[in-house]
């Protein structure tokens, strides 16, 4: 399009995303940075303040150690990590992310950030790892440092990156547009870091109409790490493991604070505890049913053995769990009554700090939790590799702790030279969540800032290239332009096809043959095979990709991103002949777990020019 100004950025050091990972590399870049006189320029597609999966706040923080307390060691943490993952994890990167992840914590804090105290001043545990907190302003404080630390003039909010700029073998910066004005964007860097979260909307959300845009995860992170990464070269990881949340029906309002901190029960609809009458079920999936906590994915996996059998719907047992904490107040009515409304007032506090939503489906249906019960339900599959699940890159772990496999001179570095990877967009280091993505990022922010000033060479650049990525980046604008004539309906047209109906395309073929929620997470070889085939077909439908403005622009290329992380997903799930994660997906045509075989890691590299994929089995090194 020739009317969109062509914007070259140049910097030493590119942040990629707005979230806790990036705003944890951008305070720490900006001092390191500082001191080596770098510059560190960071590219957001949002605004930062509400940018990311803490973007409308968060009721709890899930990962601090209390390594300076005695309350744990690193190894217990990475004990949990690896057994809730069925055995497959990079102990070397739980490990670096837990022994700095108070300090994160401490830093919130420092910050404004309200963390929850007892009567002696302590912190108040929700369970062993999370501490509550008033984290409805929580991503605004992050927010707030990160942008001090690096100077507005050196951030750039709303700009939509569609890719990787390459200098051979290192990634030299990347390309993208304003979703606000006619500007093509040309960062070049010296080195970059991806931390542009997970993706949701690959798969059909249980929701539908209005509520289709509701939920677990936010539904503005589309892939957008996988596709840079995948797009650069890069190795990935553990593409296979995508997480399904258990939460609070059609809101998703979240569960963690009932169960751990209410100690509340979830029954099905004959008041049977599926944790305890499925118990059996779970001497299948050993060593790893038999650890405690139970692993989530078997958790789940309970739970959906009843609702296949009928027993549904499930409840959480709220006004169960309420009148047992306040019953020590039984004999005092005024305090009683103190406690339970002290109760009533947590309950709802628990929604309106992270999930608005819920709390409207409350007060919609008439539910008040001291009175009865409410349902719960497995979400659609979501990539994320902070919290249950593990996608990501595959990177560079610390020397002191990497086994010489899993280490290449710089902490979080992909296999691409020059591009780092944190929070969501690094895998195989899951249960970092927001404070761990945050201290994560901080490693990488020290990390990308040291391979700069060890390789502060410049780039070299091909205009030419620059221009076609401009073109291509452009092209559903002058595809919808050109050919909007040929139809009397602006969504039904020979020429191109639009970002809604390419997404539910996608999102139906996911659905059915990948195990979605319409398939009870349940695949096979053969489902999978006829989802890459037509998977194929809608790959070559996106280069028709149309769009009206710069919004619908924005559509299409997040639908292109999610494309991408679906097919690294249906092929790793493929090459993985077995089911390891019940609970996340169970393959009826291989319907038992294989350690012999497959326990490792499963990684996969797509060459950028012929889109050819290599899979390959890594082991899994033992650290702790």
């Amino acid at each position: 399009m020739t009317d969109f100004e062509t914007v070259v950025v140049e910097t030493d050091v590119l942040i990629l995303g707005g979230g806790m990972a990036a705003c944890g590399a951008a305070v720490e870049a900006a001092y390191w940075g500082k001191k080596e006189g770098l510059k560190v320029t960071l590219v957001d597609k949002a605004a930062m303040d509400r940018s990311g999966a803490v973007a409308m706040g968060l009721s709890a923080i899930n990962q601090y150690v209390g390594l300076k307390d005695g309350q744990n060691t690193m190894k217990d943490y990475v004990d949990y990590v690896r057994n809730d993952l069925m055995g497959i994890t990079r102990e070397d990167l739980v490990a670096n992310i837990a022994r700095h992840v108070d300090s994160s914590v401490h830093l919130f804090e420092k910050w404004g950030l309200p963390i929850w105290k007892d009567k002696d001043g302590g912190y108040v545990h929700e369970g062993r790892w999370q501490l509550m907190i008033n984290g409805e302003s929580y991503k605004i404080i992050v927010a707030e440092a990160a942008k001090n630390a690096l100077g507005t003039d050196n951030i750039y909010e709303r700009v939509f990156i569609t890719g990787p700029l390459l200098d051979g073998d290192r990634c030299s910066g990347a390309v993208g547009f304003s979703t606000r004005e006619n500007k093509f964007y040309v960062f070049k860097a010296k080195a970059t870091l991806a931390s542009m979260g997970g993706a949701v909307g690959v798969f059909k959300p249980r929701s539908s109409g209005e509520g289709a845009g509701r939920a677990w995860y936010p539904p503005f992170n589309s892939g957008a790490s996988a596709y840079f990464t995948l797009k650069a070269g890069a190795e990935m990881t553990c593409q296979e493991v995508r997480f399904i949340p258990v939460r609070f029906k059609d809101a998703y309002g979240p569960v963690g604070a009932w169960f751990l901190l209410f100690k509340s029960r979830a029954t099905n609809s004959l008041g049977e505890n599926y944790m305890e009458t499925r118990r059996p079920e779970l001497e299948n999936w050993a060593p790893y049913g038999k650890v405690k906590p139970v692993p989530a994915n078997l958790r789940n996996w309970l739970m959906m053995l009843d609702v296949m059998e009928g027993k549904g719907p499930i409840y959480m047992r709220t006004e169960e769990a309420i009148a047992k904490l306040a019953e020590a107040y039984k004999d005092d009515p005024k305090g009683y009554k103190k406690k339970m409304k002290e109760l009533e007032n947590e309950a709802w506090e628990d929604f309106l700090d992270m999930t608005i939503s819920q709390a409207m489906l409350w007060a919609a249906t008439n539910t008040q939790p001291e009175e009865k019960s409410s349902e719960i339900a497995a979400a659609e599959p979501y990539f994320i590799g902070s919290h249950s699940g593990a996608s990501g890159a595959w990177v560079s772990g610390p020397k002191d702790i990497a086994p010489d496999e899993y280490f290449w001179g710089y902490d979080n570095m992909t296999t691409v030279k020059g591009l780092f990877a944190a929070g969501d967009a690094s895998g195989a280091s899951s249960h970092k969540f927001s404070s761990g993505s945050h201290a994560e990022g901080r490693i990488a922010g020290k990390a990308i800032c040291k391979f700069v000033k060890e390789n502060n060479t410049a780039c070299a650049y091909d205009e030419g290239a620059i221009e076609e990525a401009k073109k291509a980046a452009l092209k559903p604008l002058s595809q919808y332009a050109d050919n909007q004539h040929l139809s009397s309906q602006a969504d039904i047209n020979p020429a191109y096809i639009q970002p809604k109906m390419f997404m539910m395309r996608l999102q139906k073929m996911m659905d059915e043959y990948a195990g979605g929620v319409t398939a009870q997470f349940t695949t096979s070889k053969a489902n999978l095979e006829k989802c890459l085939e037509l998977l194929g077909m809608l790959k070559e439908d996106s280069a028709n990709l149309g769009a009206k403005d710069l919004h619908d622009l924005m559509r299409a290329w997040e639908n292109t991103h999610r494309m991408y992380q679906a097919e690294a997903h249906v092929r790793s799930i493929l090459f993985r002949e077995e089911t390891r994660w019940p609970g996340y997906y169970f393959r009826s045509d291989m319907p038992k777990m294989d350690d012999a075989n497959w326990k490792c890691f499963v990684n996969c590299t797509m060459d950028p020019k012929s889109e050819e994929w290599t899979m390959k089995k890594v082991d899994v090194k033992t650290v702790f």
